[in-house]
């Protein structure tokens, strides 16, 4: 009888073992098949600084996030350079202050860019310039190209209806960072003249992580 019992025990129990090793084979899979549903291409932002992970919308921000994808792809970004710095100290002249840090392409590509994006307000897409959010530099509504901005802190002046810009048309925000705001922080707090960073700060590579 308890020979019965005990081989019953012992055969529940590699059954029990065999399930939890097939969840934990399942559960990177569903992970990725759980990002890949919510429309995330994550990119790697190499710089002298360290990485920067972001997730980019392709879900919520279609247009946009394919926009800086083609630059990604065609390698535009390796050997650009944040350039600029905005801290809370060096816009004088601006009555709504922010704080971000903006990123241009590879100067050798700089004539060679595509052509400029419609214009995916805040108000659409339902994203936010919050802390870590990625988003792309303009001028004018419908005008923006290559160049790209991180948030530091949250900046709820730069979403659709905020006064930073006199539009008050916002700008297009299209994914987050996940990884790497410390590096944000640092290259933001680089040396700088007016608010142009000196010397900007080198991006190595960027490039999709898988």
């Amino acid at each position: 009888m308890r020979k019965g019992i005990l081989a019953s025990t012992i055969a529940f129990l590699l059954i029990a073992a065999g399930a939890c090793a097939e969840s934990a084979e399942e559960a990177p899979q569903e992970a990725e098949e759980s990002a890949q549903e919510t429309g995330m291409v994550r990119v790697i932002i190499s710089t002298e600084f360290g990485d920067i992970e972001v997730d980019i919308d392709t879900g919520n921000a279609p247009g946009t996030s394919a926009n800086f994808l083609r630059y990604v792809d065609a390698g535009h970004y390796d050997g650009g350079q944040f350039h600029r710095t905005v801290t809370m100290d060096n816009q004088p002249n601006d009555t709504v202050r922010i704080e971000v840090i903006q990123a241009s392409v590879n100067e050798e590509f700089a004539e060679q860019g595509f052509d400029a994006i419609p214009m995916e307000r805040t108000s659409v897409t339902g994203l936010r310039h919050v802390d870590g959010a990625i988003s792309m530099a303009r001028g004018q509504p419908d005008s923006a190209t290559s160049s790209f901005f991180f948030c530091i802190n949250d900046q709820p002046s730069l979403d659709f209806g905020g006064n930073r810009n006199p539009d008050l048309q916002g700008f297009a925000a299209f994914g987050q960072v996940v990884s790497g705001m410390d590096v944000v922080r640092a290259i933001q707090g680089q040396p700088y003249e007016a608010q142009a960073l000196t010397p900007p700060v080198r991006i190595t590579s960027v490039r999709r992580a898988d």
